[in-house]
């Protein structure tokens, strides 16, 4: 479970492209709090703070308490605009969350025992084909990450949607078809291998 952020913030008295870029000048960013049947609140939060939460590498899969005007916001970070060359964020939207609110997140998967899969000790590569799984659970029990057991698998092998066990309160998104989340790709000293075999029988 993704710890709780906390991210102090103001509220934004002026909209417009103009005042979003007064305020940046300012090491301020412009962010938006919507939803849970409310008017969208306008914010500023300090970009050094952000930034830093960004850096954490589960900001998104996170719940972030927004403190502003002597109260507490509880949200899922939705939507970050960054800046095209200097990468720096422009904007953010914040999801106000519901006391038992059920999310959709995407949360990074980690790949163990790779010691143990047949084909990663021949020396095959591990394709990894999604790096996040889409999931819906309950807001207060969002996974850091899942992880994938590889053990037993070979070279030519697929890991599906429905190899991954999910922790508890927690559910595949994409629930109409068995998607692949990674491969086990042969070596490229094998494939030259077979290339070079398949060559010579050709020749002869």
């Amino acid at each position: 479970m993704s710890d709780t952020l906390t991210l102090p913030a103001e509220t934004r008295d002026r909209a417009g492209k103009g005042a979003s870029r007064a305020l940046r000048r300012e090491g301020r960013v412009p962010a938006v709090v919507y939803g849970n049947n409310e008017e969208p609140l306008s914010i500023h939060v300090e970009a050094k703070e952000l930034s830093r939460q960004l850096g954490t590498g589960h900001f998104f899969n996170s719940i972030v308490e927004i403190e502003v005007g002597g109260k507490k916001l509880r949200t899922l970070p939705k939507d970050v605009a960054f800046h095209p060359v200097s990468d720096r964020p422009l904007h953010v939207d914040f999801l106000r969350l519901s006391k038992n609110a059920t999310v959709h997140v995407n949360v990074p998967v980690v790949f163990i025992n790779e010691e143990l899969s047949p084909g990663l000790k021949r020396g095959g590569v591990l394709n990894i084909v999604r790096h996040e799984l889409e999931l819906v659970c309950a807001a207060d029990k969002i996974p850091d990450d899942i992880q994938i057991d590889v053990t037993g698998f070979d070279v030519g092998e697929s890991i599906h949607a429905s190899h991954v066990t999910l922790p508890a309160g927690a559910a595949q998104a994409i629930t109409d078809r068995d998607f692949t989340i990674a491969t086990i790709a042969a070596p490229s000293a094998l494939k030259s291998e077979e290339g070079d075999t398949s060559k010579s029988e050709t020749a002869e």
